[in-house]
């Protein structure tokens, strides 16, 4: 870890004590997403990490993005998550926009004062992404957007959504996809979702409804909308991986803690050889699952994105941090369970991370993909 890594570490560690944590188990209790805290990340600089500086971003690349990201998820992964998918709606837009999209949206998200959100599951294409619904239909000057989007990270606080429809016949290649703005006439926003975890960030179904989306704010060409989220959710799951290795991280370091304070049969806990395994297990995985991830976003800070470890890492890292968080709960035992610790919250926030960005199921499928390919070249 460079020095700039290790002062960005330090500077998150200092705000998540001071503005997150006083707040985060009663914040997480009531499902309640605070806009100033958001703010204080973005005055960190967090919110345009791996964005050119000409638009507002800091320039600097996703091996110091998943540094923010582990510090940042030890204290909260909604707020990680928030951040790591308004991230992605800004590579997406500096990668696919024209040059006007970039300044006209880039600078707001890049600078926090907005917030991105990525639109292509539906109620029936969720993992069969390419089966999707939505349609946009041409019209003079633009398209009419119908259909619904389901489980949205954000909705509802975001302002610009990248939203996948289709624009041509079924399968991938007439998929499109389009710049929504909130507010705009015909999209509404559908239930909030009541979740398992990650309550503090809201999660919201899109509804479009005649929708008129100007062709200025179509990304890329038809027929490109695919492409573009798949090399979206390519970026995903490296910093999926590495919010899980944060949240893992942290529930090691509370059970640790416990386990040499807590004492039964006239000793600390931690002097048992068989919680001495499981913590050594635990470590263990948590380093192998870091180390995929760094080495993934390593390969596309290079130039060289590698879709089959970017898959191994978001797969390894989020089944440690289930693992670890489960494990975690066992050590504190009954008090584990409760709200009395953190640990309940860090399991329930663990479970998701298996299945956004791809399930984990679909990760195994895309490396074996890519490793009959590799063979076969």
């Amino acid at each position: 870890m460079n020095e700039l890594q290790q002062e960005l570490k330090r500077q998150i560690f200092r705000f998540c004590q001071e503005q997150i944590e006083p707040t985060v188990h009663s914040d997480d209790q009531n499902s309640l997403f605070r806009p100033e805290i958001f703010a204080g990340i973005a005055n960190l600089g967090l919110t345009g990490i791996p964005i050119s500086e000409n638009y507002g971003g800091q320039g600097l690349g996703y091996q110091d993005f998943i540094v923010a990201l582990e510090e940042l998820a030890k204290s909260s992964v909604p707020y990680a998550i928030t951040l790591s998918v308004s991230t992605m709606v800004q590579a997406i837009i500096q990668s696919y926009g024209t040059e006007i999209q970039k300044q006209t949206y880039l600078p707001a998200l890049c600078t926090g004062k907005e917030i991105g959100a990525f639109a292509l599951s539906e109620s029936f294409a969720g993992s069969d992404a390419a089966s999707l619904k939505t349609t946009a239909k041409q019209v003079d000057g633009g398209y009419l957007l119908n259909g619904s989007k389901m489980w949205i990270t954000s909705g509802g606080i975001a302002k610009t959504y990248i939203v996948m429809a289709r624009t041509g016949k079924e399968g991938a290649s007439g998929i499109s996809a389009f710049i929504v703005r909130d507010g705009t006439p015909g999209f509404e926003f559908g239930k909030k979702e009541d979740k398992m975890g990650w309550k503090i960030s809201p999660t919201r179904e899109l509804l479009f409804k005649d929708c008129f989306i100007p062709k200025e704010n179509l990304l890329g060409e038809e027929g490109m909308g695919f492409t573009i989220a798949m090399s979206a959710l390519d970026r995903g799951r490296i910093t999926i991986g590495a919010i899980a290795v944060g949240l893992s991280q942290k529930a090691l370091d509370v059970s640790l803690l416990y386990s040499l304070t807590r004492e039964q049969f006239n000793q600390p806990i931690y002097n048992f050889q068989g919680l001495q395994f499981m913590i050594s297990e635990m470590s263990t995985e948590i380093e192998s699952s870091r180390l995929l991830v760094e080495k993934a976003a390593f390969l596309f800070d290079q130039g060289t994105p590698n879709i089959k470890l970017a898959s191994m890492a978001k797969l390894k890292s989020t089944d440690t941090a289930m693992s670890v968080t489960t494990n975690a709960v066992q050590i504190l035992g009954g008090v584990g369970y409760t709200t009395e610790y953190p640990l309940e919250r860090y399991m329930r926030d663990a479970k998701v991370l298996q299945i956004v960005e791809g399930t984990n199921q679909i990760q195994k499928v895309i490396i074996a993909r890519e490793l009959k390919r590799e063979l076969m070249k």
